[in-house]
């Protein structure tokens, strides 16, 4: 999200827009991507994640103060400026965002999907929480003049609302020359987190180890669960054929040794890793999770789709392509034109268009 906000906010400068980042939790951390000088930054200093990991009850009591605190801290500053848009990121203010009245129109848009808040499975006070919170999403996102969603598939699963339009992600930088898919290396970037569900990816590697013993499956990434990754490779002997590290040089060293993306997640809301594979004309193999695959790869095209948390079905499909090369060049010629779909000109130019529309009607 930070680095998607950094890209169109550049475009957006760059092109004589006065753009302005409101953040709540910024202490005083430098911008995790570079920004146009001419882009202003202001925290507010709320820090909601002061409370993060503790419990519900102590949530419960100081969320309505920090968000009392955010919402009139905002309303200040929104009457000062006088902004002709506001953008949520379906941050802490999406539930009171439209209810400041500072004559701007409000936009929303959301970087998960309609189950983001379920797709964790919680049980218990958390669990009835996050469902209480879906039902209270849909309501805050009708309220809003437009809304928008970076799937297809996601628009479908909030339903036919009026204000809803679908802008995917764009794609800021494509390498000037793509992967030459030689390199017998299949790759899965992302945090080593719950959410990705690489422990499913090692497990269909045990099946694929065996038939393609001569192929490398590179772990790019970082996180909690990088230990717990690593004991499961080493539990199955799979250390000669399995690599976990970081990018130490960047993502282009990665994707021009890179063959196959693999992405076995368990719920998204569009991979920019698919779109980043496409831009090096790289075929993808991933689960149908919620919500992305579906959009980014046409299956048997340009990348294979399984049916989510079918493992003997990912080890299939990632040795069908093993065993052809010729189709792995194939599919990576078509996953090199599909690319052109992310380009950040031809997203940004909906932007704009959604920007001066809910402008003019508000004048």
């Amino acid at each position: 999200m930070e680095r998607v906000l950094a890209d169109k906010a550049n475009w957006l400068a760059g092109h004589g827009h006065e753009v302005i980042i409101v953040t709540t939790d910024q202490r005083a951390q430098a911008d995790a991507f570079p920004m146009d000088g001419k882009i202003r930054h202001i925290d507010l200093g709320i820090n909601y994640e002061h409370d993060n990991g503790k419990n519900l009850l102590n949530k419960l009591i100081r969320f309505p103060f920090r968000r009392l605190r955010h919402r009139r801290a905002l309303k200040r500053l929104l009457l000062e400026i006088r902004p002709d848009v506001t953008v949520s990121m379906f941050c802490n203010e999406v539930s009171f965002l439209p209810k400041i009245h500072d004559g701007s129109a409000k936009v929303l848009e959301v970087h998960f999907s309609r189950f983001k808040r379920l797709q964790y499975g919680r049980k218990g006070l958390w669990g009835a929480a996050d469902r209480i919170m879906s039902r209270m999403d849909l309501r805050d996102v009708r309220k809003y003049d437009r809304f928008v969603v970076l799937t297809q598939e996601d628009k479908g699963y909030w339903g036919d609302l009026p204000n809803m339009v679908v802008i995917p992600n764009p794609l800021a930088r494509r390498p000037e020359t793509p992967s030459g898919l030689e390199a017998k290396v299949v790759a899965a970037v992302g945090r080593y987190a719950p959410q990705k569900g690489l422990d499913r990816l090692i497990e269909a590697w045990r099946l694929v180890a065996i038939k393609h013993p001569d192929w490398q499956l590179r772990l790019v990434g970082d996180g909690e669960l990088k230990a717990e990754l690593q004991a499961q490779v080493n539990r199955y002997g799979l250390g000669k054929c399995i690599q976990l590290g970081r990018a130490k040089d960047g993502m282009d060293p990665v994707y021009r040794n890179t063959s196959l993306l693999a992405l076995t997640s368990h719920y998204e809301g569009l991979p920019m890793v698919l779109l980043e594979a496409q831009a090096y004309g790289i075929p993808a193999v991933a689960f149908t999770c919620k919500c992305g695959p579906r959009d980014v790869i046409t299956d048997g095209v340009d990348g294979l789709l399984v049916p989510e948390g079918n493992i003997n079905a990912f080890a299939s499909a990632l040795g069908s392509l093993m065993d052809h090369p010729e189709r792995i060049r194939e599919m990576g010629a078509n996953a090199l034109r599909a690319a052109d779909r992310w380009d950040l000109e031809t997203i940004m130019q909906q932007w704009t268009e959604l920007f001066e529309n809910v402008s003019s009607s508000r004048r």
